[in-house]
């Protein structure tokens, strides 16, 4: 597979630029970035950045890749010329944003590509490339259908078909809008090529209509939904990262018969992550503001709970303390809080183990 990676007008100042919104990597390293991680991924990468609106035009009309990545730059909110040339020729494109543009000047929020571009990743870091780069391989190696649940656009899940087993995927972000459901797409395929069907579920985040509990019921009803899909059965397991996590386990307690919930890096104390200074406790505040279970403790099926030791994001400490529980499973393993999205890391065939034990019983 071969993407190119479009950098427009300014890029070429990364790590010289407000660095205290752009950080301080420069566009040659996040060339190399950009390489490795298509070296992972079995991708050869094409670059090219310019300050001039004409260039981009060219390299999108000359594209013979199949995939684009563009970070317009400023031409986000402007040309219109640079989205009809995406729209005239036939290659997929990603729009991403270091920044969290919705969080900036009100100007930056309005993306003149966002009608073109089949995906927008804002807000990320860097890291936003690497996810795109994932998001253009994923979306073709394993074909999915997107499935309404829900009267708002965020009631949406992606099923991809394999077994009678059905795994429902909840992603993570502490409930902000610029984290996903393509967090957890290598995990969906992954299982699917294990043959388990999988629905991998976006629900609504904070300000964009969510938070609790209105994200919470959107995870309960997306789980109520599933025999709609055509599954004899509801989901045999849940898996939650993060505050995805948090959602699964409360959800998974909630409907009949309930489910085996496997929380990668689960929160389940908001009060002690509002209070820990962490990326994420302004939004668990405001969960618990709005009527958010302070802790769960999880009564169904025994649920299990992977924590890395090295994750500086969610402390182990939050799945450490269900550890005397006897419906709750607590697995300590290498690795931080995103490594557990990848099924290449080594905890994954604990995960795959604990998917099948349960379906098969």
């Amino acid at each position: 597979m071969r993407l190119l990676v479009i950098n427009g007008p300014n890029l070429s100042l990364l790590g010289t630029r407000e660095p205290d919104v752009y950080g301080s990597t420069t566009l040659t390293q996040l060339e190399q970035k950009i390489r490795d991680w298509g070296d992972s991924l079995g991708l050869e990468i094409d670059l090219i950045q310019s300050n001039a609106e004409s260039d981009l035009i060219d390299a999108v009309h000359g594209s013979e890749h199949d995939g684009i990545v563009i970070n317009p730059g400023a031409l986000t909110h402007t040309s219109r010329a640079l989205a009809d040339a995406l729209s005239s020729v036939d290659v997929p494109a990603i729009e991403v944003h270091i920044s969290n543009i919705m969080e900036r000047e009100s100007w930056r929020r309005n993306s003149v590509l966002a009608g073109v571009a089949i995906k927008s990743i804002y807000g990320r870091g860097l890291v936003g490339y690497r996810d795109a780069l994932r998001h253009h391989v994923n979306r073709v190696v394993f074909e999915y259908q997107t499935v309404a649940y829900g009267p708002h656009p965020d009631n949406v899940g992606d099923l991809r078909r394999a077994g009678p087993s059905l795994v429902v995927l909840v992603h993570g972000g502490f409930w902000r809008s610029e984290w996903t459901r393509d967090t957890m797409e290598s995990i969906a395929v992954d299982l699917t090529r294990r043959g388990f069907s999988t629905w991998n579920v976006e629900y609504r985040r904070l300000d964009a209509g969510g938070g609790w509990p209105a994200s919470a019921h959107d995870v309960m009803t997306a789980l109520e939904f599933t025999p709609r899909l055509g599954f004899e059965e509801k989901p045999s397991t849940v898996i939650g990262h993060s505050a995805g996590g948090y959602l699964a386990l409360w959800a998974g307690d909630r409907i009949d018969p309930q489910p085996r919930v496997i929380a990668l890096a689960p929160i389940t104390d908001l009060v002690a992550h509002a209070s820990s200074g962490l990326f994420g406790a302004t939004e668990a505040g405001r969960l618990l503001e709005f009527g958010a279970p302070d802790r769960l403790e999880p009564k169904g099926p025994k649920a299990t709970l992977v924590h890395g030791t090295e994750d500086r994001l969610v402390p182990p400490s939050q799945s450490e303390r269900l550890g005397g529980s006897a419906d709750a499973e607590i697995r300590l393993v290498d690795g931080g809080h995103f490594d557990l999205l990848d099924p290449k890391r080594g905890h994954w065939p604990q995960v795959v183990d604990a998917v099948s034990s349960w379906t098969v019983n």
